[in-house]
């Protein structure tokens, strides 16, 4: 289903973001791997309430919000299936990074959450954890990468990762209940996003 041209209402307690897709087909030439004040980890085996926390002081202000929403088996079953790997940037042993990706999809890896706290956001860190995240995907055997930014993001994400090496291939319009509504959310969370009661 296509949306007609023009404007189209939306539901009472929903808001509605366009979300572009991005891709990456060839491996890009990636900078030497340089001493920096942050290092990436690992997440061998994520605790959800650690997951939450990170997910939720990275996401919060970009209405992140489809984790927490999910039981603790759903997130679960997600963040520790074979092929889905969680890595978190530290600063002085604290986690202010979150890097999920998904290689269950045969020859492909999805970016699926790639974010920072709002203390490191035009620090550098999103560009070391980018290099990492593209390590670890092209490190593997596939053939594409792929990511999504939505207009509820920051308004540096899309060129962010057009920097990168991605490009566009496809757009959508998300619809979804607002999460400062119901309490998934505080009320007071992304400013730039109107909240209609």
């Amino acid at each position: 289903m296509t949306l007609p041209d023009g404007y189209s209402d939306i539901a009472a307690g929903k808001i509605a973001t366009v979300v572009t897709h991005l891709e990456m087909r060839t491996p890009p030439a990636l900078p030497p791997e340089l001493p920096t004040p942050w290092t990436v980890r690992h997440v061998a085996e994520p605790r959800l309430d650690w997951f939450r926390d990170l997910y939720t002081r990275i996401g919060a202000d970009w209405l992140w919000s489809s984790r927490l929403r999910m039981s603790d088996a759903e997130l679960g079953a997600i963040i520790r299936a074979d092929g889905v790997e969680v890595h978190a940037l530290q600063r002085e042993d604290r986690d202010e990074g979150l890097l999920e990706l998904d290689f269950r999809e045969h020859g492909e890896c999805e970016i699926v959450f790639f974010g920072l706290t709002a203390t490191l956001i035009g620090s550098g860190a999103g560009r070391v954890l980018m290099s990492h995240a593209l390590r670890l995907a092209w490190g593997k055997p596939v053939s594409r990468v792929w990511l999504h930014t939505c207009t509820f993001d920051s308004p540096r994400a899309l060129g962010f990762y057009q920097r990168s090496g991605f490009r566009p291939f496809r757009q959508q319009v998300e619809v979804i209940d607002d999460p400062r509504l119901d309490g998934t959310l505080p009320r007071h969370v992304a400013p730039h996003v109107p909240l209609i009661d």
